[in-house]
């Protein structure tokens, strides 16, 4: 029996076609997921995560030295600057806890006599003083570390200065905790501070750590002054009351400060000394106020710009500092234009009348 084989009709030779289109769409697919191709992308109709194959962004670099010494450290903290204004009149001396300033500021205040803005920030000892009063130039002074003042006694016209130029008043006037009397002194020479408590009662504004003030090197050798003229010695005449000096001791890497031919010493018998001292010849002129015996009160003049030494590691340097207003720190610029870069350490700066005082290096 012959058989009679079927020839496919129009319709059904569509839908052989039809299926063998979606098998090669199929293979193909499957194809495109198996082979890593990044070109071949199935959409799914989902909305893809624009992030995910992003770096996470890095976290900010974290400062590695204290800014007030540039002293490298693995344990930094976050902690207010603490300005504290001390007595340098003989009935002051010794004093408590200047050894452990970073920045200490002299200035010359009635009758010639010295004072100190002592700022603590990378080590916060346990006492310092004897506390005094407030000046008119302290605010001009300090601003720029944007953190707390502590004084005993002020008239009404500096203290208000001191408030409105972005510090935080500690003042024993006004009762804040942290002050006390000893028993060692006669008043008024005898007001000290604990600077725990001072720390203690920072306001949420006052909480963070100063910005740096001065450049530093990476190392003493790297400093300004390395390529600078020798300087054993440094002589200050602030006043006719006050003449220190400083001299370079190359065991301890620091110059050893004394007054006229005293060593200056703090309370546990060793010398105070700095890294970098650093000289400021600024007018000083009186003001229209006077002290309870009817004299003048003088004022250091810090804004605007004048002639300046760097004395560190044994060498000194020329420079001009300059400020610019309240708020900003004092530039020191060399002879070549280029900022001055102090050693790591700790650093004193000499407020030098430029009318009637004088500085030299021998």
């Amino acid at each position: 029996m012959q058989r009679h084989h079927r020839t496919p009709t129009g319709t059904a030779r569509r839908q052989g076609r039809a299926r063998l289109a979606v098998a090669l769409v199929s293979t193909a697919l499957l194809l495109a997921g198996c082979s890593g191709d990044g070109d071949a992308t199935v959409t799914t109709g989902a909305t893809p995560d624009a992030t995910s194959d992003r770096a996470a962004a890095p976290d900010p670099a974290l400062p590695t030295t204290w800014p007030l010494t540039g002293v490298e450290s693995a344990e930094l903290a976050n902690r207010p600057a603490i300005a504290v204004k001390i007595e340098n009149s003989r009935e002051a001396r010794p004093q408590t806890g200047l050894e452990a300033a970073d920045v200490v500021w002299e200035e010359v205040v009635e009758g010639g006599v010295t004072r100190y803005i002592a700022v603590y920030h990378s080590q916060q000892p346990e006492v310092v003083g004897p506390i005094r009063s407030v000046r008119p130039m302290d605010a001009n002074i300090i601003a720029p570390l944007h953190g707390l003042m502590v004084f005993s006694g002020g008239q009404p016209p500096f203290v208000d200065a001191v408030a409105t130029s972005g510090l935080q008043i500690v003042s024993n006037d006004r009762g804040d905790a942290g002050f006390s009397r000893s028993s060692d002194r006669r008043a008024p020479h005898n007001v000290y501070g604990a600077l725990a408590e001072f720390a203690g009662q920072a306001d949420p504004t006052h909480l963070d750590s100063p910005a740096e003030q001065f450049e530093f090197a990476a190392d003493p050798a790297s400093a300004s002054t390395a390529a600078g003229t020798p300087a054993g010695a440094l002589a200050i005449t602030m006043s006719g009351y006050s003449s220190p000096s400083w001299a370079w001791d190359a065991a301890s890497g620091r110059y050893l400060r004394s007054e006229g031919t005293t060593p200056a010493v703090s309370v546990t018998g060793d010398q105070l000394g700095a890294t970098n001292v650093v000289v400021l010849s600024v007018p000083v002129v009186d003001t229209a106020f006077l002290d309870p015996a009817g004299t003048p009160v003088p004022e250091t003049q810090v804004i605007g710009s004048g002639e300046a030494l760097v004395v560190s590691g044994g060498q000194s340097v020329p420079a001009t500092w300059s400020k610019e207003g309240t708020g900003t720190p004092v530039v020191l610029t060399g002879a070549d234009g280029q900022p001055v870069q102090l050693a790591p350490g700790n650093t004193w700066v000499e407020l030098v009348p430029s009318n009637g005082g004088a500085f030299s290096i021998g």
